[in-house]
């Protein structure tokens, strides 16, 4: 993952972003923002809260060798305020998906933009967690009840197409780390060697923070941002957190 600085030649307008070069067969895990992640309505709100546990178990993720994927159906407008509140709370590094302008079909785009990368950028979807509207668009990726895990409430129709998380974040972290859960295992293949640990950079902190990250230690409450290493296999592309999609 490679931090960019994309600057406008007349009027010196900057953009920061990462783009991210990934092999094929990349195991990744995928987390629908609003729908596993905030106990309050929306992230757009004022200060909402993050459920219980939520950032453990991204990080628990991260820390097996998997590329994370957040993605939202909200307007790539909110791009700042909605990357601004992950790293607000210390949510690992990720590549995240908005939806471009308005649309009235979210689910379509959530479910359009994870086909693209299952089919074109051919990662692999080790596990995927969101609200009882995301099944559908999990399911329709291949991922089995055992591999999909919902948050808040869900109808009894649901309960044989996903697992529910009825007694949260904590006491799920805590089945991915017992030793019959074969399910969260390291990831496998070469993604480890090209993806690093870290979380997402503060607002202002810019490009050169990032960077600067990269040669120091992480700090204890996680708020930095980290490029990945520059030594890559044969680029497949994606679009990363700050760019659009």
């Amino acid at each position: 993952m490679f931090p960019v600085k994309a600057v406008v030649r007349g009027d010196h307008t900057a953009i920061d972003f990462f783009l991210a070069i990934v092999p094929p067969k990349t195991e990744c895990v995928v987390f629908s923002i609003d729908g596993s992640f905030t106990a309050s309505v929306s992230v757009s709100g004022r200060d909402p809260k993050v459920r219980a546990g939520a950032v453990d178990v991204v990080r628990h993720w991260q820390e097996l060798g998997y590329l994370i994927i957040y993605i939202t159906g909200r307007p790539d407008m909110q791009q700042q305020r909605v990357v601004s509140w992950l790293a607000q709370h210390n949510f690992p590094h990720g590549l995240v998906s908005f939806v471009e302008g308005i649309s009235t079909e979210p689910l379509r785009h959530k479910a359009n933009y994870l086909r693209h990368l299952q089919t074109n950028a051919e990662l692999v979807f080790q596990a995927a967690y969101g609200s009882a509207k995301d099944i559908a668009v999990y399911a329709a990726l291949g991922l089995t009840k055992e591999k999909i895990f919902i948050v808040g409430k869900v109808s009894k129709k649901h309960h044989s197409m996903a697992t529910v998380l009825s007694e949260g974040y904590a006491s799920h972290l805590s089945d991915l780390k017992s030793p019959g859960m074969a399910l969260s295992r390291p990831a496998q293949g070469n993604a480890r060697m090209v993806l690093s640990r870290g979380c997402f950079g503060l607002p202002g902190q810019g490009i050169s923070g990032a960077a600067g990250g990269l040669r120091r230690r992480r700090s204890a409450k996680r708020t930095t941002s980290y490029p990945l290493s520059s030594s890559t296999p044969s680029p497949k592309q994606g679009p990363s957190s700050g760019s659009k999609v």
